[in-house]
């Protein structure tokens, strides 16, 4: 007994520096791929959409304390918390190594630096208008970045997987305010299903439009060989894993975020204070 003690131990002791080595070497992927950054752009594009939800569900009734919901429901320790679980959960030792190696590269920081740059720049909606109608001039004129681009897109996924994630999105929100009974018993589940997908062809119009602008923009400073290096390691195992690892988390994190708004709102559909 004193043996099996001392080897459990001893083998306990011998795994804690990996798990405490793993956790440091995802929190340096986390920060190597911006995600601190764009956690914050998403969060705060999500206070900014509070307003509008006022205004579509019950304008002028929202006040300070729909405004305070808001800011609690779009956690920024909720939201790094879900997405770091995401990559946890999706990326094993060897795909973290790989990961590692390009992000923290001079190539890797100078691309995510471009994402980030991108991504709070198209905050602004005169900003992300002229880059969208660039985007379309540059798409009717094809060429090799127009090439590079959509080759970009498939082998990440990335109209299906945001068309998904905003459906995912929309049904949950539907869920908080049926959890509300924002509707009474007008609407059943099958009544939500019909209208998220009868949401589909806007969505991924909208999607798809997006998804375009912001890579054009993003990239547009990058190198051609840059560019290339990026799309191969997205057709590796590791980018395949940190490509759904992302998806996962962010799915994840909006299902959470977009249930709670729901269920605040019919609250305040109804007249009651929260």
């Amino acid at each position: 007994m004193i043996r099996l003690a001392a080897f459990t131990i001893a083998l306990t002791l011998s795994l804690m520096p990996a798990r405490a080595d793993r956790a440091a070497d995802l929190e340096t992927l986390y920060e190597a791929l911006g995600l601190i950054e764009v956690v914050d752009i998403m969060r705060k594009e999500g206070v900014g959409y509070g307003a509008d939800m006022e205004a579509q569900l019950f304008p002028g009734r929202g006040g300070s304390g729909w405004a305070a919901t808001v800011e609690q429901i779009y956690d920024p320790q909720m939201m790094s918390r879900t997405v770091m679980n995401g990559l946890d959960q999706g990326i094993d030792e060897d795909d973290l190594g790989v990961l590692l190696d390009f992000f923290t590269s001079e190539r890797g920081r100078q691309i995510v630096g471009f994402e980030v740059s991108a991504r709070r720049a198209m905050m602004d909606d005169d900003i992300e208008a002229a880059a969208e109608e660039r985007m379309r001039e540059m798409r009717e004129e094809g060429g090799p970045r127009v090439e590079a681009i959509e080759q970009f897109i498939a082998a990440n996924d990335l109209v299906e997987s945001n068309i998904m994630g905003a459906m995912n999105s929309n049904y949950a929100f539907y869920q908080g305010l049926l959890d509300g009974e924002a509707f009474g018993r007008t609407m059943t589940e099958s009544d939500v299903l019909n209208d998220v997908w009868a949401q589909e062809p806007e969505i991924r119009d909208e999607t798809e439009t997006w998804v375009w602008t912001f890579l054009a923009v993003a990239y547009q400073p990058l190198d051609d060989d840059d560019l290339e290096a990026y799309i191969s390691l997205s057709e590796t195992d590791a980018g395949r894993a940190l490509n759904r690892a992302l998806f996962n988390g962010f799915d994840r994190m909006y299902v959470t975020i977009s249930r709670s708004l729901g269920s605040a709102a019919a609250r305040f559909m109804a007249g009651e204070d929260i």
